[in-house]
């Protein structure tokens, strides 16, 4: 008999520490904390022109599965638009970011192995109820994802000013 090492997680639709992230909203359906530090999942709603900088994780892989909407991720050099069922996986090391270049929310699932990521996330975000919209990024919270994202271990690159 297999002895689990963490007890079983489950989260209804609504259910799940929701935060504002620089003006997108991500939902924790597993953390670290209860996958004893495997992985972690979320869901994150990105707004018009949302998403993150290209960046460059040093310690876990980031994979995304789109849900509704569309993405367009760089990786590299690269731009590919991904629907709805596109799944996009980015290795430990790889310069990355994705965008929502379209005028309607998109939605997806962001899976990162090993977990703690999301400790970054829950420690610059804002809570927000799981169903509103993030307030529009302030420049103080773009700061202090700045400078707080390398003490997880990423490498933000910003475009030259």
């Amino acid at each position: 008999m297999i002895k689990m090492t963490y007890p079983p997680t489950l989260r209804q639709p609504s259910e799940g520490q929701t935060v504002a992230v620089v003006g997108d909203v991500y939902r924790f359906m597993a953390t670290g904390d209860e996958t004893d530090g495997r992985y972690a999942m979320f869901e994150a709603v990105v707004r018009p022109g949302g998403g993150p900088p290209p960046h460059i994780h040093s310690r876990e892989e980031e994979s995304f599965y789109v849900l509704e909407g569309e993405i367009t991720f760089q990786i590299g050099d690269d731009r590919i638009v991904a629907k709805a069922g596109t799944f996009a996986n980015m290795p430990v090391g790889s310069l990355h970011s994705f965008t929502n270049a379209t005028d309607k929310l998109a939605r997806m699932i962001v899976f990162v192995a090993p977990a703690g990521l999301e400790k970054m996330f829950l420690d610059v975000g804002q809570p927000v109820v799981f169903g509103h919209q993030a307030p529009p990024p302030s420049k103080a919270e773009i700061d202090r994802l700045l400078a707080v994202a390398p003490s997880y271990g990423i490498e933000i690159r910003l475009p030259q000013q």
